[in-house]
């Protein structure tokens, strides 16, 4: 099956139905279309709950966890948000689907650690909700590489990745990267800082570069610097993208998802077309 996200994201693989999805939604309108899009993209098969009681007794009363939650913000028996954070606090990856969206609503939200987050606000609402659902489920293939001599950033971008469902590996410098990369040749992006002592992000990118080429590995860079050259300098030097430190989180995980997408794209094509990865 082959699905176009409304971001650029393409999906051609084995249908995701494996998957149990639970969907948190009162609206009779909206758990109908979700529901309709996912068994129609992707073969999903969604447990549509109407109130708290129903989503307690979805989660609680299965054979195995739910994959994945969509749960809007308000819900009968939950009205003051407590489904998200039932959801949270069992452990269930969840993405929120809401009409009502404020700026403090947003911090709110992403302060539970959700996934992802939609709003009811356009026709392509749903369609966008499908990408996200879909990204989720696949990012898993995705091994990435962050490499920093700070442990507490390393810490932070490891769990924003894995709550994505990306698989990570970590490197507290330079050298230690070369040699994970050496040994790890599935690792599709590495997001790296670039102020270290031994080999700077700038160094790091030469030498990456000149074992594997942008068709192969996409590199991100970081740094909280203020000196606007360092991106120029660092795409100058083979990065595909530079991010300034602090980040807001959707921006970061459109920057990630954005490269993986392109490196999707040319596997896709070299594999096509039989140019040698």
């Amino acid at each position: 099956m082959s699905f176009f996200g409304v971001s650029g994201m393409y999906y051609s693989g084995e249908s995701l139905g494996e998957h149990r999805i639970v969907l948190a939604e009162d609206s009779n309108l909206f758990s109908s279309m979700v529901s309709k899009r996912l068994k129609e993209l992707f073969d999903v098969d969604v447990i549509v709950c109407r109130d708290y009681e129903d989503l307690q007794f979805a989660v609680e009363n299965a054979s195995f966890s739910p994959a994945l939650a969509i749960s809007n913000i308000n819900l009968p028996g939950a009205e003051n948000g407590e489904a998200l954070g039932y959801l949270i606090e069992m452990s269930v990856p969840t993405i929120v689907f809401t009409g009502s969206f404020q700026e403090s609503t947003r911090e709110a939200i992403l302060a539970k650690d959700i996934v992802d987050y939609v709003i009811k606000d356009s026709v392509f609402a749903v369609d966008m909700l499908a990408e996200s659902v879909c990204r989720f489920l696949t990012n898993q293939k995705h091994h990435v590489l962050i490499v920093d001599d700070s442990p507490t950033a390393r810490a932070v971008l490891t769990t924003q990745l894995r709550r994505y469902n990306f698989r990570t590996s970590s490197a507290e410098s330079g050298a230690a990267a070369l040699e994970i990369l050496k040994n790890n040749p599935d690792i599709a992006l590495v997001i790296t800082d670039y102020n270290m002592p031994d080999i700077d992000g700038f160094e790091l990118t030469r030498r990456i570069r000149a074992a594997h080429g942008p068709h192969q590995l996409r590199i991100i860079g970081v740094s909280s610097s203020t000196n606007r050259l360092l991106s120029a300098r660092f795409l100058k030097a083979g990065g595909n993208d530079f991010v300034v430190r602090p980040f807001v989180n959707e921006e970061f995980y459109c920057r990630v998802n954005q490269n993986l997408d392109t490196l999707t794209k040319i596997r896709t094509l070299s594999a096509k077309t039989k140019i040698p990865a």
